[in-house]
């Protein structure tokens, strides 16, 4: 069964107009509703930027709370939920001694590690649980290849529903525990991340219940763009050369390049070309591949074959869209080889203290590989996005390198010591066997 809201003009002033189709642009009531019926295209929210830009305004920002409904306005709920993790308002750090192994002149590193459950998918699940609530459904839901099974189990015990994360049976035991330890029930699936989805997608029409990233899609793919929000807030008001961010579906990487349209439509920030750069893991690259042969039709991989299981989407949903910004930018997607993300972990972790998962080595390998490409140029700013935190993929640091036994001034796990100073001591001198 399928929840419906009753079909109404938008009244006057209103800043949600109701929903519209990306590809053929048909528009109908908000509602529970993912799909276009006209052209089967998918469905997003829209907006009346004049009624937001007459009260949002930067001083009307920098007078609340942190976090994202600081940007309520550009988020299509009716008003902040009364319940809900906080999420957002995560730091934009330099780093400048990783920046220079990278190739680069100016790197920033927008750490998402830092939300609640420890991934940017607190965003989107954030605004699709207030949408959730306003739809009434009975429980929140989700197809998840990792973050989103503990950034889901955590919204909805954050707002009392109950939650069901259906996850590839293969996936890392450490984000199966996370979604576990809110209390969600967890469906591992034989099969693919696409095989799961595709079974989601029949459970949330049975159902009804809200399925973040199905049936609440276009609410969820709106949390995305706080991360724009944040970054131009965080450099002042202004955008940056380039953006460099991880591609699974692809709705994240797009919605941020969104959230800097909105920004430069509102006047907040002046209108520039920011070059995107995408990072694929090369065992399931099929948006890379098809932006290197020089197409927007995206082949699916069928079967992934990579450490990298948060981005391990075979088929993309927005996979096009990624092609085509990508193109408008002068940026690229590059296909990263695991044993090459695994050096970036350790880099980022040992030269700035943040420690990535396997999607966040993927992107600074990324942003490496772009910078050879010529696609990031001398001098450029770059803004990396690390989006989710490397204790949920603990082995995949160690891939190609191992840590082996710590001598005195190397990193690495040194050999157990007898309790003494003495064998601190004779350790210290390399004289303990």
């Amino acid at each position: 069964m399928a929840i419906e809201t009753p079909a109404a003009p938008p009244e006057a002033g209103q800043r949600i107009l109701g929903m519209r189709c990306r590809n053929c642009g048909a528009t109908q009531p908000i509602g529970l509703s993912y799909v276009c019926p006209a052209c089967f295209g998918p469905l997003e929210v829209a907006y009346d930027y004049a009624v937001i830009g007459a009260s949002l305004t930067r001083e009307t920002i920098a007078s609340r709370a942190p976090g994202i409904w600081r940007y309520a306005e550009l988020l299509p709920v009716d008003a902040p939920p009364a319940r809900g993790l906080p999420v957002g308002s995560t730091p934009l750090l330099p780093a400048d001694r990783l920046a220079w192994t990278l190739g680069l002149d100016r790197l920033w590193i927008k750490d998402d590690t830092r939300n609640p459950s420890l991934s940017f998918k607190d965003r989107a699940v954030a605004v699709a649980a207030a949408r959730a609530v306003e739809f009434g459904v009975e429980a929140l839901a989700c197809a998840s290849t990792g973050n989103l099974a503990g950034a889901t189990a955590a919204a909805a015990a954050a707002i009392g529903l109950p939650a069901y994360v259906f996850i590839p049976a293969d996936l890392e035991p450490a984000k199966v525990d996370h979604a576990l330890a809110y209390g969600a029930t967890v469906v591992p699936i034989e099969g693919t991340y696409d095989d799961v989805n595709r079974l989601c997608l029949e459970v949330a029409d049975e159902t009804g219940w809200g399925f973040v990233n199905i049936n609440l899609r276009p609410f969820y793919a709106e949390g995305s763009k706080t991360l724009a929000y944040e970054i131009a807030e965080s450099l002042g008001w202004r955008s940056p050369d380039v953006i460099v961010a991880p591609v699974a579906s692809g709705a994240m990487f797009t919605r941020v390049a969104r959230g800097f349209e909105e920004l430069a439509d509102l006047g907040l920030i002046a209108r520039r070309r920011i070059r995107f750069v995408g990072g694929q893991a090369a065992g399931c690259a099929p948006v890379a591949t098809a932006w290197a042969a020089g197409t927007d039709i995206i082949e699916p991989v069928r079967t992934p074959d990579t450490i990298v299981r948060s981005l391990a989407i075979g088929n993309p949903a927005d996979g096009r869209y990624v092609v085509e910004l990508v193109n408008e930018t002068e940026g690229s997607v590059e296909a990263i080889e695991d044993t090459v993300t695994a050096a970036a972990i350790r880099d980022v972790a040992r030269l700035e203290g943040i420690y990535p998962e396997t999607a966040g080595g993927v992107t600074l390998a990324a942003a490496a590989a772009a910078r050879r490409r010529g696609v990031i140029r001398p001098g450029d700013e770059v803004v990396a996005l690390l989006t989710g935190n490397g204790l949920k993929t603990p082995d995949a640091r160690s891939l190609g390198h191992g840590d082996g036994i710590a001598r005195p001034g190397q990193p690495g796990l040194a050999p157990a010591i007898r309790p003494s100073l003495s064998a601190f001591e004779r350790w210290l001198d390399g004289s303990a066997s």
